[in-house]
């Protein structure tokens, strides 16, 4: 079997806080997939939150600012929930179902790590969503950015004014990153690369890994 066809169905996510180099990384996947000889047309790549019309409104509350009104934390949570259940059931099944390899940016661990490990929000109530949500639906791999959250909100400042979240106090980011970290231990279906290295060094780092869950496919 090509590898081309051991890619087809699959969904690949890649996971980070602020500043971690998510969407390079998603070019550098991009360009291993080529050299798998996956047709460009076969590539499928969205972004959480966000992805359908819906989802990016959902996205624009999350993001915004009103004054006098502040988002409650499971409200973020939920409006998070509900623009994945969109884009899963519009963009990524339909096109899983097509033989595309979906990349994500960002899936469902970043619930568990801003809205439960940053927020607080007890972790079975947002398993309990989750499955109301989604079910057993999950990445086939997930590729999670390691950074310090000062230097990734460092990087995050300049590419520009901060939104919302990333103007959280940096234990927040602590917090997130740490149940980001307890996520991928021990599962074999995800891997850690550090993001603090050159861009030279987290594009070989990524190749490894993904030639490595390729062969084992």
């Amino acid at each position: 079997m090509s590898a081309s066809e051991k890619l087809a169905g699959k969904f690949i996510v890649i996971e980070g806080l602020e500043g971690a180099g998510k969407s390079t990384a998603i070019a550098y996947i991009g360009k291993w997939l080529a050299l798998q000889n996956m047709p460009a047309e076969n590539i499928t790549y969205t972004r959480e939150p966000g992805g359908t019309e819906l989802a990016e409104r959902m996205r624009d509350i999350v993001k915004m600012d009103i004054k006098g009104e502040e988002l409650e934390d499971k409200a973020e949570l939920l409006l998070m929930y509900a623009a994945r259940v969109q884009l899963v059931e519009h963009v990524i099944k339909p096109a899983l179902r097509n033989n595309h390899i979906v990349v994500g940016d960002r899936h469902n661990w970043s619930s568990l790590a801003y809205q439960g490990g940053g927020r607080g929000i007890n972790s079975q109530l947002i398993e309990d969503i989750k499955q109301v949500s989604l079910g057993n639906f999950n990445a086939d791999f997930t590729l999670y950015l390691d950074i310090d959250p000062e230097l990734g909100l460092s990087r995050a400042r300049e590419r520009g004014e901060l939104d919302r979240i990333e103007r959280l106090a940096i234990d927040f980011f602590e917090r997130t990153r740490q149940v980001f970290l307890q996520l991928v231990k021990g599962n074999k279906s995800a891997v850690t690369i550090d993001a603090s290295q050159t861009p030279e060094l987290v594009e070989k780092a990524i190749f490894i890994q993904l030639d490595n869950w390729l062969a084992s496919l």
